[in-house]
């Protein structure tokens, strides 16, 4: 996915520029879809949890049934490295993968210790608030008996990327996806968050969506700041009632809603203070 032309990839010991070939055409990843990745971010000089960032991307693998060649803390060092390829100030997208390369005689399972790795730096710009807008997506989450749900799989990214394409079809930023239970899960890109009576409520991790570094982050700073959160579980009604929405997530971190299908939020005072909370603590980590 490049997403940019100012690209830095690090595979195979050692980092190349642009957008670099890593998986060949018979790598378990290319057709049966072992790929796992993170994403961190750059910005304003600083790398909010990268550390942590770094970490699931080998709990993702190892989730996936792979043996992880390196750890999180050489995967943080390199990210640390890469970005000092770019201006000081850049924005930046930190992504890094690991795939299957090799099956086994059955063809479809992986073999554990093939696992190959790859990290890629974007060039990426922190999207502003003021436009980003909801709707309500057809299209469900799976089970954790469904789908490895407990991993950032990119196996799951396609049912994502529908709920984003078909939002975007109808004018929309992005979508309100639910579970299989009927209840509000996530956007196809994001943990949402809504604000009712001065309360902010969030969806209880159920294993049928990520429950994301941000989300955790943004969630303990807000009752640091005494800001009453719950969680618990919502139905579409329930952002139909809110006083405002924001979503959390690595590419903007933190994003106010503008508008939940034909409701406008002509002003998002929390939305908007705890996108300043983030700002503040991720320059003071």
């Amino acid at each position: 996915m490049a997403v940019s032309t100012q690209i830095a990839t690090y595979f195979e010991g050692r980092w190349h520029e642009g957008n670099v070939p890593v998986i060949r055409a018979g790598d378990h990843a290319a057709w049966l879809g072992s790929g796992v990745f993170d994403g961190a971010r750059q910005f304003e000089g600083v790398r909010p949890d990268l550390d942590l960032h770094s970490a699931r991307l080998i709990r993702s693998a190892e989730a996936m049934g792979m043996i992880a060649p390196v750890d999180g803390e050489t995967i943080q060092g390199l990210l640390e490295e890469g970005c000092k390829m770019f201006a000081p100030e850049a924005e930046l997208y930190l992504r890094p993968m690991m795939w299957a390369t090799e099956s086994t005689p059955g063809v479809i399972d992986l073999v554990p210790d093939s696992t190959g790795w790859a990290l890629c730096i974007e060039a990426m710009p922190m999207p502003q608030p003021g436009a980003f807008t909801l709707t309500v997506s057809p299209y469900v989450r799976p089970r954790p008996d469904m789908a490895l749900t407990e991993a950032k799989a990119a196996s799951l990214y396609a049912n994502n990327g529908r709920i984003m394409a078909e939002a975007r079809k109808r004018g929309f930023s992005n979508a309100l996806s639910r579970d299989v239970e009927g209840n509000v899960a996530e956007t196809a890109s994001t943990n949402v968050f809504m604000l009712r009576d001065g309360v902010v409520f969030t969806p209880v991790p159920n294993g049928m969506f990520l429950n994301g570094l941000t989300r955790q982050r943004v969630i303990g700073l807000m009752r640091a700041d005494g800001i009453e959160v719950v969680e618990c579980a919502l139905r579409i009604e329930d952002f139909h009632e809110a006083d405002e929405i924001f979503v959390t997530g690595n590419i903007a971190k933190v994003m106010p809603v503008a508008a939940f299908e034909e409701k406008r939020f002509a002003q998002t005072p929390v939305g908007d203070r705890v996108r300043r909370l983030y700002w503040d603590w991720a320059h003071s980590a």
